[in-house]
């Protein structure tokens, strides 16, 4: 779709594990920091959007999470969406409100994202993640990842998968190891993202995790699934950011003069793909994107995308035409996508590093994306970045994700 919507403020908790504090606490900081942002209070805000994918599981609260948690930070009598889409509800919470201000239903609007997923019964984590596919098959989804997990490590009986890790962590290997038969990918390019994420994170003070790792540090962790080492895998976390979104009218008012634009931002799911259908919701999602904001893959500055997975962000460069097919394994190898490449690909450090708060993490990302076109990513700052764009998945049917969203923001 295509928006006329301003990045007024944005706000953040560091992401990590957080057992002292609730969904409340959690969102009310993300909440207060973007509202300090916009030089803005709560009365401000005329509607708001909530992303959250796993708080029914993990702590019990359902039905009424958003109103909940913004309660707390003092906002009331507004509509309240509550927005759940998997590990792309707070994208699909910001596309939600960015139509509206677009629309010109409101001229103020909150997004906020926030997830809870630690827990002391680590089994309701990971229950979180068993609840992103199609819970009708899952039988016949855990037998295939079974036995793809036997035959990529003789003798293991490839338990394991939804009890102690997320079962998409099976998924993603299962993927890893694909692209390894049909491209000549090796173990070395996937650790190659990890490490590279681990560099970007070491310089982020909201980042899960700050040690900056080599190959070597990623090829000698421990084996999660294989192909993919516990660095190569995006942690659970706790956290939450927010967006406000005006209109332009209200943009004017506020004196900002050169804001941040969300210029498009395109929503699909996935489908079930005819024999020899080659794409799926990302380069669909991709393609819409680029058209509606007029940009291309040449004209990106900087890019968070969705790398629960270090395989998943290798293929996520090429589902957004950043390489063709088979070569995110030499992207990753040329350097384009680490700091001071033509292309930095997650410097906020990625899922693997800043962490997934599933419910939290597109929202996120559009936080870092903002922040480097304006210029204050700090050490981490892509040199005069103008156009960005932020790729979030969720959950799984079949082999296409079962949400995407695609935004690119320019200023």
């Amino acid at each position: 779709m295509k928006m006329n919507a301003v990045v007024a403020g944005v706000g953040m908790t560091r992401f990590g594990k957080h057992l002292e504090s609730g969904l409340k606490a959690i969102g009310a900081e993300a909440v207060e920091a973007a509202l300090k942002d916009a030089g803005m209070t709560g009365a401000d805000i005329e509607a708001a959007y909530v992303g959250n994918a796993a708080a029914g599981l993990v702590t019990g609260q359902e039905c009424i999470r958003g109103q909940v948690v913004l309660r707390s930070a003092g906002i009331g009598k507004i509509p309240v969406i509550n927005v759940e889409n998997a590990c792309a509800s707070a994208s699909t919470a910001l596309h939600q409100a960015a139509a509206m201000v677009t629309a010109g239903l409101y001229d103020v609007v909150l997004a906020l994202g926030v997830e809870k997923l630690y827990h002391e019964d680590k089994r309701k984590s990971f229950a979180a993640f068993s609840g992103a596919v199609d819970v009708e098959a899952m039988a016949e989804i855990m037998a295939r990842l079974k036995e793809g997990a036997k035959e990529a490590s003789p003798g293991s009986s490839g338990e394991g998968a939804g009890e102690n890790r997320s079962m998409f962590m099976d998924i993603y290997a299962a993927a890893a190891r694909n692209h390894m038969k049909h491209y000549g990918t090796t173990v070395n390019q996937f650790a190659g993202v990890a490490a590279k994420n681990s560099f970007h994170g070491s310089m982020n003070p909201r980042a899960q995790f700050r040690e900056a790792l080599s190959v070597e540090d990623v090829l000698n962790s421990p084996m999660i699934a294989a192909p993919l080492t516990r660095p190569m895998c995006s942690p659970i976390g706790d956290g939450a950011a927010a967006v406000v979104v005006v209109s332009e009218r209200k943009a004017r008012s506020l004196g900002l003069v050169t804001p941040v634009r969300i210029s498009s931002m395109v929503l699909h799911s996935g489908w079930d793909h005819a024999p020899g259908e080659e794409g799926g919701a990302a380069e669909l999602c991709a393609r819409e994107a680029y058209a509606e904001a007029g940009v291309g893959p040449k004209d990106l500055s900087v890019i968070e995308l969705h790398d629960a997975s270090a395989p998943a962000e290798l293929m996520a460069y090429e589902s957004l035409g950043l390489c063709a097919k088979g070569e995110g394994g030499r992207l990753i190898d040329s350097g384009a996508t680490r700091l001071g490449g033509p292309i930095p690909v997650n410097t906020s450090g990625g899922l693997l590093r800043k962490g997934h708060p599933v419910g939290a993490t597109g929202i996120a990302q559009v936080v870092e994306l903002t922040e480097q076109l304006r210029g204050d990513s700090g050490a981490r700052q892509v040199k005069g970045a103008k156009v960005g764009l932020a790729h979030n998945g969720g959950g799984s049917i079949g082999s296409d994700a079962a949400a995407m969203c695609i935004s690119v923001l320019v200023r």
